[in-house]
């Protein structure tokens, strides 16, 4: 059984209540106990987009790394969902990108996948991030904007952009199949010609 405060600590960071937050951790409450899906109070404030108790629950040393039972931490499901002020927040305490989520993957995968470009823009800002990094299914963040993205004008600029901040354009699937050659099966001419003119094969 968790201790009091530590229980109204999971109940104000699910609330927004950054008092309550401060008031429970005075009290004792354990900032990285877990629930029974392995969250912390800062993962339930991330999944609900609570910006002011995480930044609360951060500003207390909360860890943006620490994984749930189905390996989302923090850092990892707010750049997968778009969150880019929960991102930007979590990369300047500590979030580690040799953490990945239960498919293997980095947050700038499912984040190119979604075409969520605020995040996009402050994953590759950092010349330390794992571009290149290939997930369980054999693919690399260039790979999931081409393959699950819609090949519309979103993902285009995903593909520009990883492009642009020089990812390596032909890391092939598990069958071998390169970027270029599966915009080019797709139709994604506009997607095609970016992908080759950064040398794409």
């Amino acid at each position: 059984m968790m201790e009091q405060p530590t229980t109204q600590l999971f109940t104000a960071a699910n609330n927004n209540d950054t008092v309550a937050i401060k008031a429970t951790l005075q009290a004792g409450a354990d900032l990285e106990a877990k629930d029974a899906e392995g969250r912390t109070p800062l993962m339930v404030a991330t999944y609900k987009h609570h910006f002011d108790a995480a930044n609360t629950l951060v500003q207390a040393n909360a860890n943006v790394n620490a994984q749930d039972k189905i390996l989302n931490s923090p850092f990892l499901y707010a750049g997968a969902s778009g969150f880019a002020d929960l991102v930007q927040l979590y990369m300047q305490h500590g979030a580690r990108y040799d953490v990945f989520n239960r498919y293997g993957g980095t947050a700038l995968i499912p984040a190119c996948e979604r075409a969520h470009l605020p995040v996009i823009e402050l994953l590759l800002a950092d010349k330390n991030f794992p571009v290149n990094h290939v997930n369980n299914l054999g693919w690399t963040a260039l790979m999931e904007a081409v393959i699950l993205g819609n090949g519309g004008s979103q993902h285009t600029q995903v593909v520009k952009r990883l492009l642009d901040a020089g990812v390596a354009v032909n890391i092939p699937d598990k069958e071998g199949i390169t970027p270029y050659r599966h915009a080019m099966a797709k139709g994604y001419t506009k997607m095609a010609e970016l992908l080759k003119a950064a040398g794409g094969k």
